[in-house]
């Protein structure tokens, strides 16, 4: 008896550039694990198309015509039956102001649009997994920032429920370590880390990572210019 075969990452592609669409069409095609199930040219289009077809990740540019990328993201991210869609938010510049309103409205995470191709596939796989993805680079400044200026509707005393685990994996997220170099430091396997994590986000009602490294910062359990020991 055969086993049946995984279903491929499915992404719909947001963006009012044909040939951009194309480009990461071609890319992501190329790839037995991911496939492109629509397009679209603006946030409008994209929201309609998810909910007539079933799609895992959204890559969502920001500057679009009509309902731009933050917008969308917003009204997707607040749609429960739209909760299992996942959005990378692409930009031209990787402090974009929209940026950081696009992580607080629910996106997993953003690319810039110079990212490479190993690293653009790699972040769908990774939020498709239910990580989140701030960065490529793990761009620290923007959410540091996104904590400073921004409010929340989270809740930075629900961090005493944590255990001082869950704690030690959330300061170690926020300051910009993914689950493996996490699991190095601890001496813990990846799947442990990403349970204490999961854990953190249910205590405070977070969506994903990315919401839960926003309310470190703002709860004081980690502060702007922190570094690694």
């Amino acid at each position: 008896m055969t086993e049946p075969a995984h279903r491929s990452i499915r992404v719909l592609l947001a963006d009012d550039q044909e040939l951009i669409r194309a480009g990461f069409a071609a890319l992501i095609d190329s790839t037995p694990d991911l496939e492109v199930v629509g397009e679209a040219s603006d946030g409008q289009e994209a929201i309609d198309f998810l909910r007539a077809e079933p799609a895992d990740v959204v890559l969502m540019d920001i500057r679009m015509p009509g309902l731009d990328g933050l917008a969308a993201t917003r009204e997707i991210c607040t749609d429960e039956a739209l909760a299992d869609v996942k959005v990378i938010v692409l930009t031209t510049f990787e402090l974009d102001d929209y940026v950081i309103g696009a992580v607080q409205a629910g996106a997993s995470g953003f690319l810039g649009k110079t990212v490479s191709p190993e690293e653009l596939l790699g972040a769908i796989r990774t939020v498709a997994g239910g990580d989140a993805l701030l960065s490529p680079a793990a761009t620290r400044a923007v959410v540091e920032r996104m904590a400073r200026t921004s409010g929340t509707d989270l809740d930075p005393a629900a961090f005493d429920s944590l255990t001082e685990r869950e704690r030690e994996m959330t300061s170690l997220a926020a300051l910009g370590l993914s689950n493996d170099e996490i699991a190095e430091r601890a001496y813990l396997s990846p799947l442990t880390v990403k349970t204490h994590l999961n854990r953190a986000m249910m205590k405070v009602h977070a969506r994903d990572r990315a919401q839960l490294v926003v309310i470190a910062y703002q709860s004081g359990l980690v502060r702007p210019g922190d570094d690694l020991e």
